[in-house]
């Protein structure tokens, strides 16, 4: 799960900063005609004959970002992992983390797009290329610019380059009005929130350094565990001691009835966020996986903790 979550420094880096120089051939790929060629998070330069029709996706955030482009039709394997759109459900699978080389030849894929996350599977990745089929490694996304150029690649390499264009435009526009409605909430009105990645009896958290803490700093709210680094195991009196306002559970989606769990905590009753109500299970894929998606996580999240401001 830390691995899933642990997509750190969102908003650490400048999101007005320049990309980063293309190559020619990257220009020549933004056409959407084919032959192209576009240039990989390994720094490898990927030729992609024709356009592809048999993908096969390495990792849940790749297979969400071609199905959003218009080219699901397309992927014929994904991970174990992946659960979203509900028709990858249907689709057959290569295996998890460690995908099975021999499972995604048989597909006879003539694209498989892999992540830099995952270059533990640097020499499977080598056995595919060795036959002459693209490998095209994926960033692993640390930011929204980052995260813009993924979608940008992806859309270039199965020739989906305008449509890439206009989920990358929508997202920059949502996240401009979540700014500025962040911008309107004064300090006096921030509020404490205590994000719960793993349920009693180990109560872990989020820190400073992570994904989450930099989406609540975005969002104008205070991290519960914000004085600390990274992810950090607390017992249930100290957590008890933070006092949130808000509990984001990130579990919530694998767990039945999580947030009645939380309201049932004996000792937890005198704790604002329990006594007001506000225990809220957030769909953890929608932050870990960066892709679309990734704006309409911030959007519930921000809802959550300020309905008043972000629900309108």
């Amino acid at each position: 799960m830390f691995t899933l979550i642990g997509c750190g420094n969102m908003e650490s880096k400048n999101e007005n900063s320049q990309p980063s120089k293309q190559t020619e051939s990257d220009q020549q790929a933004q056409s959407g005609s084919f032959p192209v060629t576009v240039t990989d998070a390994s720094g490898s330069e990927i030729k992609i004959e024709k356009k592809p029709t048999r993908i096969v996706s390495l990792m849940p955030s790749n297979t969400e970002i071609v199905f959003a482009l218009g080219a699901g039709d397309s992927v014929v394997g994904v991970t174990e992992w992946d659960n979203y759109p509900e028709e990858v459900l249907e689709i057959e699978k290569v295996g998890g983390l460690d995908f099975n080389v021999e499972k995604v030849l048989s597909l006879k894929p003539d694209l498989v797009l892999a992540h830099a996350s995952s270059m533990q599977n640097a020499n499977d990745y080598g056995q595919i290329r060795d036959i002459g089929i693209p490998v095209i490694v994926v960033p692993n996304a640390q930011s929204f610019n980052e995260v813009y150029e993924s979608i940008t690649l992806i859309g270039n390499a199965v020739g989906a380059n305008q449509e890439a264009e206009r989920i990358i435009d929508d997202m920059k526009k949502r996240l401009d009005v979540i700014k500025e409605k962040a911008s309107k909430i004064s300090e006096d009105e921030m509020k404490t929130v205590w994000v719960e990645i793993m349920p009693e009896p180990d109560l872990y958290t989020t820190g400073k350094g992570t994904f989450i803490d930099d989406i609540l700093n975005l969002i104008h709210a205070k991290n519960a565990a914000g004085a600390y680094e990274g992810w950090i195991k607390f017992t249930e009196e100290d957590a008890i001691l933070l006092n949130p306002d808000v509990i984001l559970l990130t579990y919530g989606f694998y767990v039945e009835n999580p947030t009645e769990k939380v309201y049932q905590r004996e000792a937890w009753k005198d704790v604002p966020a329990v006594k007001n109500k506000q225990v809220f299970a957030i769909d953890s894929d929608k932050f870990n996986r960066t892709g679309p998606r990734l704006i309409e996580g911030v959007e519930e999240l921000a809802s959550f903790i300020y309905p008043e401001v972000f629900s309108k």
